[in-house]
């Protein structure tokens, strides 16, 4: 795992120098403290920080052929490099290196582009072709790992993180209302949205060609619901996910450090955690977080676990004043707006795992996503079934929803009829699974001042790809939530940035292509979606506790408004003062107002869910435009210089002259 950056453009200014940036991956360095790289031409100017977990005694970079043609800055780990490798050696490439790195070199020199479908992992990163004078940024198929750019002048930004445009002095952030609005409606970023004008975000499964001409957006892959074969049995479905996730973990130990895992103590983690007790036979740590308010907690479920495969187990125990005092950091590095605090705690584990000297982590994401696992489904098939149910079979199937939610467990179900009857219909083509999402999403979008179409971005995402027509309810949602709050909020402001803040990478098993296709292929022809991941359940029920095993889901959440309000830190004054909102011109000062003064006022438990959530939105964006627009970003940044890492420089400009030919 590493953080790249760097600059593109025609004769850049000598403000594009070595120390310019040196500035750009120093406010990076969280995401590989262990070497610097850079390469310096006439047309780009970028470097990498590296965090060293693959090939560690080689693979620094930036990374060229024996030609120097291509110069490669690398982000993440493709975990079949093995294979790629012996397939690139049949075709007469030499290599030096045992990394990763070198695979993808030279997989593009083979392959160029088409070459990215066949990787198996999570990455991103930047390659200069000198010879056609191009830049490609290029992301893995479901947004694992992060990659910006933006235009500044003639030039062309580009870097891991968008903290590391700060490093430029005349580069200025601005919030987008249009972006914002989208974010806000959906509760994450889709597609190239970044929250601020004239950033972007390089798409999943796409990537991006720079040049004179400008930027040019390709995708190569797109999320096929398509089953491309048969599974003929449910015994021979079963058999098949368990040996594809037993492969999947299988990669994703391919490590030269040592790997731990996330514990959360639901199905998924304690999944992974079961098939690594197979494959690790010298033991393995487990890490998880607990909570001093039982609500959320899950410690003895995760405890249980712990000691069925015998890890050597560790926990971060979580009050309400660390998430209040860690939730600005913990925004800094997310980047984007955020609607729950359960990112705070995942900041705060990864540091315990840095400190026990764990460089890399396996985790349960996308198994929801893959094998059914959210009560979107359940509820989606209940409002679709709505009109044709009598009132008890309504009530009775009302009452399976949301147990771990206490304004829903503490009503009687009767007064849930009248919240579900007018979601019985769709009123936006495509988005039916999603619409009580969007209901919350558009009281959060009360936040703004400007009145925008919140929907187009993804009603025009689902134009693009142009093949949901023929999909079942479910297969929408599916689509939807790996569009959306997967690669969005999940894997980014709650995954990789907040284990990379402290240098440490998260590997998602259940994200394996294999997994994902093959989930396709079964999951409706064996699981109508009403019985939670119930393959998923069965492919596993004797490899855990039974308790582990018959566990629904309960969402990973943390305190929300209360945990502000009972500490009321003083950055509150950013969204209490009237002075400092009107410095934001993007929010509605009045409405914005209103709602902290109920929220600060008000018992927690009399908060609706979508107070809480329209609550911590307008906190984090408060806090990102005081970070990025106005530049406040003292307390969130380490000064560690890179200058005390080893450094490797390339510098075309002293070697061919300042013109490229």
């Amino acid at each position: 795992m590493c953080g790249i950056a760097g600059l593109y453009g025609a004769h850049l200014p000598r403000t594009a120098t070595e120390e310019r940036l040196a500035e750009m991956l120093r406010l990076i360095r969280h995401r590989g403290p262990n070497e610097a790289g850079i390469y310096l031409s006439d047309r780009v100017c970028m470097g990498t920080m590296r965090l060293s977990i693959v090939g560690v005694a080689t693979g620094q970079q930036p990374m060229s052929d024996a030609d120097e043609r291509f110069f490669l800055c690398y982000n993440g780990e493709v975990y079949n490099f093995v294979e790629l490798r012996e397939e690139l050696k049949s075709l007469g490439h030499r290599f030096s290196t045992e990394s990763d790195t070198e695979v993808v070199l030279r997989a593009w020199q083979a392959w160029g582009a088409r070459c990215l479908d066949r990787f198996n992992g999570g990455f991103a990163f930047a390659l200069y072709d000198r010879r056609d004078q191009a830049l490609f940024l290029a992301r893995d198929r479901y947004g694992k790992r992060p990659l910006f750019y933006a235009r500044h002048g003639s030039a062309v930004l580009f870097s891991s993180e968008m903290k590391s445009f700060l490093a430029i002095e005349d580069f200025s952030f601005e919030l987008d209302p249009r972006q914002l609005a989208s974010i806000l409606t959906l509760w994450t970023p889709i597609a190239d949205q970044s929250g601020f004008k004239d950033v972007w975000q390089v798409p999943q499964g796409s990537y991006v060609k720079i040049s004179d001409s400008g930027p040019e957006v390709h995708r190569y892959h797109r999320i096929d619901f398509v089953a491309p074969r048969e599974v003929r049995s449910e015994a021979e479905a079963l058999e098949e996910v368990g040996a594809a996730l037993r492969r999947a973990v299988a990669l994703r130990l391919r490590s030269d450090v040592e790997v731990g895992m996330y514990l959360s103590g639901g199905l998924d983690s304690s999944i992974v955690a079961s098939i690594l007790a197979e494959q690790v036979t010298a033991g393995f740590r487990t890490y998880s977080v607990e909570f001093e308010d039982s609500e959320f907690d899950e410690a003895s479920d995760q405890r249980r676990m712990a000691v069925h495969v015998g890890s050597r187990h560790r926990a971060v125990h979580v009050t309400d004043e660390m998430i209040a005092g860690s939730f600005p950091s913990a925004v800094f590095h997310a980047e984007v707006p955020v609607f729950r605090t359960a990112l705070v705690p995942m900041y705060l584990l990864s540091q315990l795992v840095r400190d026990d000297g764990i460089k890399v982590v396996l985790t349960g994401e996308g198994a929801d996503e893959a094998f059914l696992g959210y009560d979107l489904f359940k509820e989606t098939l209940l409002r679709r079934a709505w009109n044709s149910l009598d009132e008890a079979g309504k009530l009775a199937r009302l009452r399976q929803l949301y147990p771990y939610l206490k304004h829903y467990a503490g009503r009687d179900a009767t007064e849930l009829l009248g919240l579900y009857q007018p979601f019985s219909e769709e009123r936006y083509p495509g988005l039916f699974s999603h619409e009580l999402r969007i209901q919350n999403g558009l009281f959060s979008r009360r936040l703004l001042r400007a009145r925008t179409d919140a929907l187009e971005p993804v009603q025009k995402l689902i134009a693009e790809h142009g093949y949901l027509g023929g999909l079942s309810d479910t297969e929408k949602a599916q689509w939807l939530e790996y569009q959306s709050l997967l690669p969005g909020y999940l894997l980014s402001s709650q995954g990789d940035r907040m284990a990379l803040a402290h240098s440490v990478e998260n590997r998602c098993p259940f994200l394996d292509p294999a997994v994902v296709e093959l989930s396709a292929a079964v999951n409706l022809k064996f699981d109508d979606g009403t019985d939670e991941k119930y393959l998923l359940r069965k492919a596993f029920a004797r490899a855990l506790p039974a308790e582990n095993a018959r566990k629904r889901k309960f969402p990973f959440r943390a305190p929300d408004s209360k945990a502000f309000v009972s500490s009321r830190p003083e950055y509150l004054e950013l969204v209490r003062s009237d002075h400092e909102l009107a410095k934001n011109e993007v929010l509605d000062p009045a409405f914005c107002k209103l709602l902290v003064d109920k929220v600060l006022s008000t018992p927690s438990g009399e908060v609706s869910t979508k107070e809480n959530q329209t609550f911590i939105f307008l906190l984090s964006i408060a806090l990102q435009h005081h970070q990025f627009v106005r530049r406040n970003i003292s307390d969130v940044t380490q000064n560690s210089p890179i200058d005390d890492l080893m450094v490797k420089r390339v510098d075309h400009r002293a070697r061919y002259g300042l013109e490229e030919r």
